[in-house]
């Protein structure tokens, strides 16, 4: 099957529904018909739109319990309101001095005015933060980036046979200019082609590396994705920005997840994550701690470096994990931890093509779904997998296929041996310019991230959402969040390993 330049296996009639309702999910409101030039004075301007906060329903004073609503209306360069929506907005609310902070929900009400709300969960200030990530008129450009250039981010392999060596292009996507090499994996049908060496065979193919990044937008369309300017750039408010929290009212419910409406899965309060639903999330301060959770477990983590992030914590905060020398390259692994005295073993190895990385061996490049099928499992093992940041260049069904192929190696996994934790790690908003946003935009994860939450829910599986646990903090976004949040995510992971009683 051909997707523009991208060619699938065919999918089963269940595989084919499933997609095509999660296409239809994540369906962004559509710009009207942009002028052609684009008029970028005419386009979303943070500096002209506002935000205001609400009155409280029935009167009187904020109080915790309470829904604060916000009004977000957004005008042009020259003032004029937008007729439209499709703008990518972020929403937090946050007190610096209480270390607390929760991401908001946004509605777009399809007419250049969208509505954010929070659950008022502290005592105290509560500061509203909205973010425009993205003018409504950039998304149809990274709609088409995907569609018309997904092979901008570009690879490529060696190819050695005695003294003959030969270096070609590879891709998930590759136009097809001259002969092919296809590396579809066997047993998940996963794509991947190089461009066939002159004077060597496919099978001399020794290696993988990251090759250009290259796009083809015009200056027009570039000022769409301008830093300090209408990438990322706070909306300021029309009236206060900020209201003062009272307790709450005698007889009212606690702040639980039936009655939080901005549907957030938690905060932060003096720092700490803290979850509105689901398991409760204990403090591992310690690296007895952390070692007394994890004696006994074999910890199999695949994935990207969100993921080997994951793995470097650990090694660094418990001194008696020591990382076996596997003579393994320093980012991509595979990398084996032991602690022999508590029997602890952590494990990581990168995710299969398209990993954006250094030279990678190609007997290195493993699909988690083959990875998992090894697997034994049991209530001693947790498998903890990452993947999402380097399929955003591509279009979003190669990340379902990648997914699904997971998924029924998971499904598997449980099967044979239903004491396994699986804990999947989701993507996260990440710092962006105009080259990154071309191909690793936020509104792409955000896709993955809809994706990913949608194909898992109802599995006996675990997630750490890194998107919320990075958007709820104060902390700059990155695609390798800071130490302070990576230790409330693994918090969150240890948790799920470590369960309290009754939380």
């Amino acid at each position: 099957m051909h997707h523009g330049l991208c060619t699938f296996q065919p999918l089963s009639p269940e595989d084919t529904v499933e997609e095509r309702l999660l296409l239809d999910s994540i369906i962004w409101p559509k710009t009207p018909f942009l002028p052609d030039p684009l008029l970028v004075e005419q386009t979303s301007d943070p500096a002209h739109s506002t935000f205001t906060i609400l009155p409280r329903r029935g009167g009187g004073q904020w109080r915790v319990g309470d829904q604060l609503e916000v009004m977000i209306k957004m005008s042009d360069f020259q003032g004029r309101p937008k007729k439209f929506g499709g703008d990518f907005l972020l929403v937090r609310l946050h007190n610096m001095d209480l270390g607390a902070g929760v991401a908001g929900q946004v509605v777009d009400h399809l007419n250049g005015s969208y509505s954010a709300v929070f659950s008022l969960i502290w005592e105290g200030g509560a500061q509203v933060e909205v973010t425009l990530v993205h003018p409504s008129e950039a998304i149809p450009v990274l709609e088409r980036l995907n569609s018309e250039q997904p092979d901008r981010v570009s690879f490529k392999s060696l190819f050695r046979s005695g003294s003959l060596s030969e270096t070609t292009i590879c891709n998930v996507c590759l136009r097809p200019t001259q002969p092919m090499c296809n590396y579809t994996d066997l047993r998940t049908g996963e794509p991947w082609f190089c461009y066939k060496p002159k004077n060597l065979s496919c099978n001399t193919r020794i290696n993988h590396a990251r090759e250009t990044f290259t796009h083809n937008i015009n200056s027009n369309e570039e000022k769409l994705f301008q830093s300090g300017v209408n990438l990322k750039v706070y909306i300021q408010a029309s009236g206060p920005a900020s209201v003062t929290v009272l307790p709450k009212d005698e007889g009212l419910p606690e702040v639980k997840s039936n009655n939080v409406t901005s549907g957030s899965l938690g905060y932060y309060y003096q720092g700490v994550w803290r979850a509105l639903k689901g398991t409760t999330v204990p403090q591992f301060n310690s690296s007895s701690a952390i070692t007394q959770c994890l004696k006994g477990k074999v910890v199999h983590m695949y994935g990207d470096s969100t993921i080997r992030q994951w793995f470097e914590f650990l090694n660094a905060t418990l001194p008696d994990l020591k990382k076996f020398e596997l003579h393994s390259l320093q980012k991509v692994g595979p990398f084996i931890s032991l602690d022999y005295a508590n029997k602890i073993m952590v494990t990581f190895r990168c995710h299969g093509p398209p990993i954006r990385s250094w030279t990678v061996p190609t007997m290195e490049m493993h699909y988690i779904a083959n990875e998992i099928d090894g697997l034994k499992g049991g209530p001693n093992t947790v498998v903890v997998f990452g993947i999402w940041a380097h399929f955003t260049p591509f279009p979003i069904e190669v990340y379902i296929r990648r997914l699904q192929s997971i998924r029924r190696a998971v499904v598997r996994l449980l099967d044979r041996a239903p004491g396994t934790l699986v804990v999947i790690r989701t993507g996260n908003p990440r710092d962006l310019s105009l080259d990154v946003s071309l191909a690793f935009s936020d509104w792409y994860s955000l896709q993955h991230y809809k994706v990913l939450r949608a194909m898992f829910k109802g599995l006996n599986v675990r997630l750490v959402d890194a998107w919320e646990i990075v958007a709820a903090h104060h902390l700059p976004h990155s695609i390798h969040p800071p130490s302070p949040i990576i230790k409330n995510m693994i918090d969150v992971l240890l948790s799920y390993i470590c369960p309290q009683k009754g939380g």
